[in-house]
């Protein structure tokens, strides 16, 4: 994979030390004996049964199987990497695609748990979509002409934040603490700026 746009300068970031090992062991149907280091600084080993690599700029992801169960490790933590001649435990129904797509799909759900409801004037929609990207769900026209919506973020008051300016357009209906967030916003700019 070249992760580079045509025309763009070439990218800083080497590939990780044991992609090549890595991606070896994924071909071969070995299992390997990883070491890694976690986002906290401990340092485990384990053996893996390598299923796939992804690229997700700018980072390079293992998808494997454990003991307990399917895990993703990011290639640039990995300490050191020892193939065995132990043959990879496929499941027979594995699609990497799809495997990746349920990662990343959890992954945003743990980064943004929040979401809330709202209608939005039709005019508003495109506004919202380049704004918000995969963290806006479209639903169907309401009796009065607006469009359902459903908005994930980090935490009430940081959407409150990012959807203010959207005022013209859009009606949160829920939950209750947005709205009192869109409000406090309202009651500050009202006294600064009244």
């Amino acid at each position: 994979m070249d992760p580079q746009r045509w025309g763009a300068s070439r990218a800083d970031r080497p590939p990780p030390r044991f992609l090549d090992e890595l991606q070896d062991a994924v071909i071969r149907g070995v299992q390997v004996r990883l070491g890694y280091v976690d986002s906290t600084g401990a340092d485990t080993k384990r053996t893996v049964h390598p299923l796939g690599i992804v690229a997700k700029d700018p980072w390079w992801y293992l998808v494997a199987t454990t003991e307990t169960g399917r895990r993703t490790f990011r290639i640039d933590r990995v300490s050191s990497v020892d193939p065995t001649d132990d043959p990879v435990h496929r499941p027979a129904d594995f699609d990497l695609a799809e495997s990746w797509r349920e990662i990343a799909d959890e992954v945003d759900r743990r980064r943004m748990p929040v979401e809330i409801q709202a209608v939005c004037a039709p005019d508003g929609i495109a506004t919202l979509r380049m704004a918000l990207g995969d963290r806006l769900e479209v639903g169907g026209p309401t009796a009065d002409g607006r469009v359902e919506v459903v908005i994930r973020g980090y935490s009430e008051y940081t959407l409150a934040g990012e959807l203010a300016w959207q005022v013209e357009w859009l009606e949160v209906t829920g939950p209750a603490g947005v709205r009192d967030q869109l409000a406090a916003i309202g009651t500050a700019l009202v006294e600064r700026y009244g």
